[in-house]
């Protein structure tokens, strides 16, 4: 049997970036300004810093302005409101984002809500968890718009695929499904309480893998010829004691069975940030009417 195809996050995600570089350039040609995101980082977590700097580095590179706010890890709740209220009522600022997780001593549903919905690039608030459920539009989070993206880079036309999510977070599992149902797929959200997870997965043609265990989905569990989006990313351990990059599939035994499966690391993570410039500039395109 053919190995299955490797969906190349990378390249589709460099190809994102290049349509949104576009839209910036004529953004600014109409409106005399460009489109703004502001990134508000608390505290010192080493993996939220690297993908902040990620972020205002990509955010520069396709034209936009990028606006960053460290704040040390013991600020106040009241402060960062604060903060986030000065940011919605800013021209300059198309796009907020909060990075995620924040201290415990503060709420992140509250930060959340505080956002000016259409400036909730991270697609998070409650009004845009609405409008993506109805079908009637709204910012999408950036983790399943770009499976979405990646699984049509297979195949165009999802309408009437069996597609199964494992997982059911508010940051991927939740809206991944409803993004599915818009395109017209017949959807499963499976989790850790499903019974017999292994044969419900096995019916899917398009199943989406967002659980965080590492190497969950067995290529027995997969059908065969399946499309397969990996969204996990865990360190385990390697040969010579170095650790390892895995996803939630056991990635060399689906490649055996599905027809295309998207590698870890290079498959969903280069797609996220991508899609989070798209919602910028969607979210300026919109605020400048």
């Amino acid at each position: 049997m053919t190995q299955a195809k490797i969906i190349d996050g990378k390249a589709i995600a460099d190809s994102v970036r290049r349509e949104v570089a576009e839209g910036v350039a004529a953004f600014k040609r109409q409106q005399g300004g460009v489109p703004g995101l502001a990134v508000v980082l608390v505290g010192e977590d080493p993996a939220s810093k690297v993908y902040v700097g990620t972020k205002a580095k990509q955010t520069i590179e396709v034209g936009m302005a990028s606006f960053e706010h460290k704040l040390e890890a013991t600020v106040g709740e009241a402060e960062l409101l604060k903060l986030i209220g000065e940011l919605n009522r800013r021209r300059d600022v198309s796009g907020i984002l909060v990075q995620l997780p924040l201290p415990k001593h503060i709420d992140a549903a509250k930060v959340i809500e505080a956002i000016d919905p259409a400036k909730d690039v991270d697609g998070f608030h409650p009004i845009n968890a609405g409008r993506i459920a109805t079908g009637s539009g709204g910012l999408a989070p950036c983790t399943p718009t770009g499976c979405l993206i990646l699984a049509k880079s297979v195949q165009p036309k999802l309408e009437g695929l069996d597609a199964v999510v494992i997982g059911r977070s508010n940051i991927v599992g939740k809206p991944m499904a409803q993004l599915l149902l818009n395109e017209n797929c017949t959807v499963t959200v499976a989790h850790s309480r499903t019974r017999d997870l292994p044969a419900v997965v096995k019916r899917a043609d398009l199943v989406i893998a967002a659980v965080g265990r590492a190497e969950m989905v067995r290529g027995s569990w997969l059908k065969p010829g399946a499309i397969v989006i990996d969204v996990g990313i865990q360190r385990v351990p390697g040969a010579a004691g170095k650790a390892r990059l895995v996803g939630d599939v056991a990635y060399q035994e689906a490649m055996e069975v599905a027809s295309a499966v998207t590698p870890v690391p290079g498959g969903v993570g280069p797609m996220t940030v991508a899609c989070l410039l798209q919602n910028t500039l969607k979210a300026a395109q919109a605020q400048g009417g």
